[in-house]
């Protein structure tokens, strides 16, 4: 019989930005933000301390920028901006559902969100608010995944769900390989070694150098969320 009671007490949820985005080509879709913040929201019922890091993709990708003739660090300063714009979608849903919220960003907007202040962010989390972390690290060439192993670490996280569009860590790319395998444990070492690409390898590398664990599964199974909290056993883990 599965525990009723859950395994990790404070998560880092990261979030790409793709996620966001609806099947009309609509960069940010009300229905997957509802369908978000009602997951979101059992969490907090269980009493979870959690902070999410959301990306920017769906508005703006640095990287992409580039090959369009963007410098790169302009580039990715807009990509941060664009975090800020989901960020703040994210939390007006979250609080039309009763959670309430915070979002803090690494680039100062005072009118906007409140500055990354790590025992501020920490004091947020032990009262139960749910904080959203935007604007990356604040700094170029760092990508939002980056940003949730350098919070996660910051704020003493048990762990970063790493929620995506399929079901775990492949050895290839299950939509284009059918017999693609998908692993159940991985460590930092293997994903590193193997370039992986479900996270970038500085992210992995400060994950592993601080033991957070990953977990990466299927955001759009409703269930998966809450069957992780509780230990379950879904989609892939990396640990040292």
């Amino acid at each position: 019989m599965p525990s009723l009671q859950p395994k990790y007490k404070r998560i880092i949820l990261k979030l790409s930005g793709e996620a966001l985005g609806g099947k009309g080509g609509d960069p940010i879709s009300p229905e997957i933000l509802e369908s978000l913040a009602l997951q979101v929201k059992d969490l907090v019922k269980l009493k979870i301390q959690l902070g999410i890091v959301i990306g920017g993709g769906n508005i703006f990708r640095g990287l992409t920028g580039t090959q369009q003739g963007i410098d790169r660090t302009t580039g990715d300063y807009m990509g941060m901006l664009a975090t800020v714009i989901n960020g703040l979608a994210l939390q007006n849903t979250l609080e039309q559902a009763g959670v309430h919220t915070r979002v803090m960003t690494a680039i100062e907007m005072k009118n906007v969100a409140e500055p990354f202040i790590r025992r501020r962010a920490m004091l947020h989390l032990e009262k139960g608010l749910v904080v959203i972390f935007v604007a990356g690290t604040g700094n170029p060439y760092f990508s939002t995944d980056t940003t949730a192993a350098l919070r996660a670490s910051e704020v003493n996280a048990e762990i970063i769900f790493k929620a995506t569009k399929v079901d775990g860590i492949y050895d290839s790319d299950p939509m284009k390989n059918k017999n693609a395998k998908r692993y159940s444990t991985l460590t930092f070492s293997e994903a590193l070694r193997q370039r992986l690409k479900v996270m970038d390898s500085t992210a992995f590398s400060l994950c592993m150098d601080n033991n957070v664990p990953i977990l990466v599964f299927d955001l759009f199974k409703r269930s998966n969320i809450i069957d992780a909290v509780m230990g379950k056993k879904i989609g892939t883990l990396v640990t040292n």
